[in-house]
């Protein structure tokens, strides 16, 4: 072959893991590609490879991708490339195609039925009829779980026990969401309409139960990519397997550590079984992130290298390609306000330097977290947009809410406070204050309401000012009517119309996307991961997002979690998720990816806190007797008894020789952090916390003598005080 060929043409550039995965043989392909690492252009370049060289022709291959802007641009590469006639569809749109084609045959000579956008009227519809009392984001929840269990191919009446083995929280008991379920398909099949999973299983069962449709199907389709392979559902892969028909020329991409979409039926198990299922299989990572600053590549590193679980056994390390940039920045604020504060007045400076607004991204975890960064953001005069949601105070139970607080300030009692008087005119549009309903829909109306709770308490705490003549004012508690004038005026200033803004997004909608700077905020135990993560699997799957919430910047990254919800409110704990910092140069490390975060700073401290993890579990440890053991109380211990006594009487020598408090020598926490970490050099003792360059001097050989094995009686007392200067 020429060089100049055109099929070598397209080798040019790729790095040799690109390359490797581009030219490997006819067959089963599995490429593991971490964040930034080229993937789009590995399988693009791949097609292309094979095209030109001659081995396939276009118009038999079929690449599967997740969303429609995701299969554009696949054919707009491959178009660049000089390839024509490759199919690049979603999952739906491919068994549409085929589905709508073959619908005469399979269907009696019958056209497709209607495919219903949305199933939540038929599902409030379904509802009633077996006696479920709901509303809209009930049944928007009902509907979700019907979806999760048509895609985990679980039918009604398998449904409670599926549930139960999937540790589901279904929004209604279980039996009645399973009754729900059956009455949803008997509306459907009445009605002559079919939603988006019957499509997918029409398109199975087109193929399984008629081989004529199969076998054209096959000689049509016979070579297969599948990108975000770590995304596939049952259903999805069911019909993969029918259109491969036992054949195995097929490219899967995907990235374990970017597993975010399990509560919808979503599995990497297909992705992590690849290898082991296909034994003849290629398998090729691609490590070199194209897209971070080595210091985000190093932080992202930190964070995933804490994982557990099936996903964790196809984890990458990634390897920073782009020039050195700016150290990311953990920041700590006392409250949520101050934190959104701080994120707008940074997010206009970057935008007064020259960033783009467009290119700069504040993620956070839920939805109803975006209220306080509109606000914020509005007030400082940035443009922003919402991604992946409504504006706040356009959500449908916003504006009921704002319905109710103004008709509520008819009837208001002026001496009633103000969080009171909030929290029972809710009570209007089915809010309590706790508990927090399951149901994901339910959930997120539920924290959107609990946001305007959240307001109120804010601006409780400021007095209205009432001038009394010649410049004098007084001041009275805000009213429930300054409240909804607030609040009209925040939507009002909200609402202004942009076009090219700072996007305000949750981390589920970020994946895919990726901005030069990028904050990732709110990052508080119980927010990230959040309270309904209960199982190991659900917690590491919240892990997964923080990681995905990183690898999206490319140049600037900025984390930060207040210490509280509101001014004066209750301390919370910082994301447990976030790497081991000790405030130097490469505390959060990263192969060849430089350091993690080298700033931390407390909006009420200048001095850098030090952030220290479990061993074990990797929580941050906020308790002094925590830090100092390394690990949490209730995470097991790895403690040398033997070592610890002898280490106890060596302390009892040494105070009682120096007259001082045992406590003085070393805390029992040092004492048991000693024993349990066994420190084999003095940078390993210094690491402890409460062991500082002062108590090194004195006590550190005869510790670390200790831990080599010496006997206390082995060693020369200590003669002095600690307590001398």
């Amino acid at each position: 072959m020429a060089v100049d060929s055109p099929a070598e043409q397209v080798l040019a550039g790729l790095d040799p893991e690109q390359r490797t995965a581009v030219t490997a043989a006819a067959g089963p392909v599995c490429i593991l590609a971490g964040a930034g690492t080229g993937k789009t252009r590995a399988i693009t370049h791949r097609i292309a490879y094979r095209t030109l060289r001659g081995d396939i022709a276009g118009r038999h291959l079929l690449a599967v991708t997740f969303t429609a802007r995701a299969a554009a641009e696949m054919r707009a590469r491959l178009a660049a490339l000089g390839v024509g006639g490759v199919q690049a569809r979603t999952f739906h749109a491919a068994a549409l195609r085929q589905v709508r084609y073959f619908a005469p045959r399979l269907l009696a000579g019958r056209e497709l039925p209607e495919l219903v956008p949305s199933k939540a009227r038929l599902v409030g519809l379904a509802a009633a009829r077996v006696g479920v009392r709901t509303d809209r984001t009930g049944a928007r929840d009902l509907a979700s779980e019907i979806e999760w269990a048509k895609s985990s191919l679980v039918e009604p009446g398998e449904y409670v026990v599926a549930a139960a083995k999937a540790t589901r929280e279904p929004p209604f008991e279980s039996g009645k969401v399973a009754e729900v379920f059956a009455a949803y398909e008997q509306l459907k099949r009445g009605n002559g309409v079919i939603d988006f999973e019957d499509l997918l299983r029409a398109a199975v069962w087109g193929i399984e139960e008629h081989s004529d449709v199969a076998e054209q199907v096959r000689a049509q389709y016979r070579h297969f990519v599948v990108d975000e392979y770590q995304d596939v559902n049952p259903l999805q892969q069911r019909l993969l397997d029918a259109w491969l028909g036992g054949r195995d020329d097929l490219t899967v991409v995907g990235d374990a550590s970017q597993t975010i979409y399990s509560f919808t039926g979503a599995t990497s198990a297909y992705l992590i079984d690849f290898p082991r299922k296909r034994r003849d299989a290629v398998v090729v990572r691609l490590v070199r992130d194209y897209r971070s600053t080595p210091q985000v590549v190093g932080l992202a590193n930190a964070v995933i290298r804490q994982a557990r679980g099936s996903e964790a056994r196809l984890r990458l390390e990634l390897v920073g390609q782009r020039p050195s940039g700016a150290e990311p920045e953990l920041r700590i604020f006392q409250d949520e306000p101050g934190e959104a504060a701080a994120v707008a007045a940074r997010c206009r400076a970057l935008v007064a330097a020259g960033t783009p607004a467009r290119e700069i991204a504040v993620l956070f975890r839920t939805n109803a977290q975006s209220e306080t960064y509109e606000k914020a953001l509005a007030e400082a005069e940035v443009p922003y947009v919402v991604q992946g949601a409504e504006r706040f105070f356009e959500r449908t139970e916003i504006r009921q809410a704002l319905v109710a607080l103004r008709a509520a300030t008819r009837s208001a009692d002026p001496g009633e406070p103000l969080v009171r008087s909030v929290a029972a005119a809710l009570e209007a549009v089915g809010w309590a204050p706790s508990p927090r309903p399951p149901g994901g829909a339910a959930r997120e109306r539920w924290e959107a309401l609990a946001a305007l709770v959240q307001v109120a308490e804010e601006f409780a705490a400021t007095p209205v000012l009432l001038p009394i003549g010649e410049g004098a004012v007084s001041s009275r508690p805000p009213s429930l009517a300054d409240f909804v004038d607030e609040l009209a005026r925040r939507a009002a200033a909200q609402h202004a119309p942009t076009v090219d803004g700072v996007t305000l997004a949750s981390l589920h909608s970020a994946k895919g996307l990726e901005w030069d700077a990028v904050f990732v905020v709110g990052l508080s135990d119980g927010t990230l991961p959040t309270t309904y993560a209960k199982t190991p699997e659900q917690v590491e799957e919240e892990r997964r997002l923080l990681y995905v919430g990183v690898t999206r910047a490319r140049e600037w990254l900025w984390l930060s979690y207040a210490i509280s919800r509101s001014p004066g409110g209750r301390p919370r704990r910082p994301c447990r998720f976030l790497p081991q910092f000790d405030g130097r140069p490469g505390g959060a490390g990263g192969s060849g990816a430089g350091s993690g975060m080298a700033r931390l700073s407390r909006k009420t401290d200048s001095r850098p806190p030090r952030i220290v993890s479990c061993r074990v579990c990797g929580a941050t440890l906020l308790g002094g007797a925590d830090r100092k053991l390394g690990r949490c109380a209730t995470c097991p211990s790895d403690l040398d008894e033997e070592l610890l006594e002898r280490l106890q009487a060596w302390r009892a020598r040494v105070s009682a020789g120096q007259r001082v408090p045992a406590y003085v020598v070393f805390t029992d926490a040092t004492l048991v952090a000693i024993a349990e970490r066994k420190p084999a050099q003095r940078s390993d003792l210094i690491a402890i916390a409460g062991i500082g360059p002062r108590k090194l001097g004195l006590y550190g050989d005869a510790a670390l003598a200790l831990v080599a094995g010496a006997a206390v009686d082995d060693l020369e007392p200590e003669k002095t005080s600690a307590n001398d200067p």
